[in-house]
């Protein structure tokens, strides 16, 4: 039986203490964790590695974190990667924007350690689901097809 790697957290923020915060944090909680400060260098690290989810605040020096959410969406390798907005900007309109721009769940900041691994976790859970319905729908088309 093969053991299972932890998931894979992309945080994007430019704020160092937010970074910091979060990946002692979920560090801790055994996620492995990376890193960046920008949208650019997000979409580097997503199309590499493949995150599991990515945590992304909207305020990010070069493109805003709604930008990079939608570039990502465009690309089959991140398109399917849950995004969870994680921001200051509190009004209704910033949070529709962010659901339009593509993301699953929108966190204000100052945020709440639980609150953000419910979430977090919830996420999770819904992306592995849905990669075995795909997995099930799989097998069962080509058994249909024999």
């Amino acid at each position: 039986m093969s053991e299972q790697r932890p998931p894979l957290i992309l945080l994007v923020d430019d704020n160092t203490n937010n970074l910091g915060v979060l990946y002692n944090y979920l560090d801790a909680e055994g996620f492995t964790v990376l890193v960046s400060q920008s949208g650019e260098r997000g979409i580097e690290l997503a199309r590499r590695e493949r995150p599991d989810l990515i945590l992304l605040d909207i305020m990010l020096p070069g493109i805003s974190g709604y930008e990079t959410c939608e570039k990502m969406k465009q690309e089959p390798e991140t398109a399917g990667i849950p995004v969870i907005f994680i921001s200051a900007l509190t009004d209704v309109d910033d949070k529709v924007r962010g659901f339009r721009a593509g993301g699953v769940d929108y966190i204000t900041k100052p945020f709440q350690y639980e609150d953000v691994l419910a979430r977090i976790n919830t996420h999770l859970t819904i992306k592995r689901q849905r990669e075995e319905l795909n997995r099930l729908n799989a097998t069962k088309d080509r058994f249909f097809s024999i």
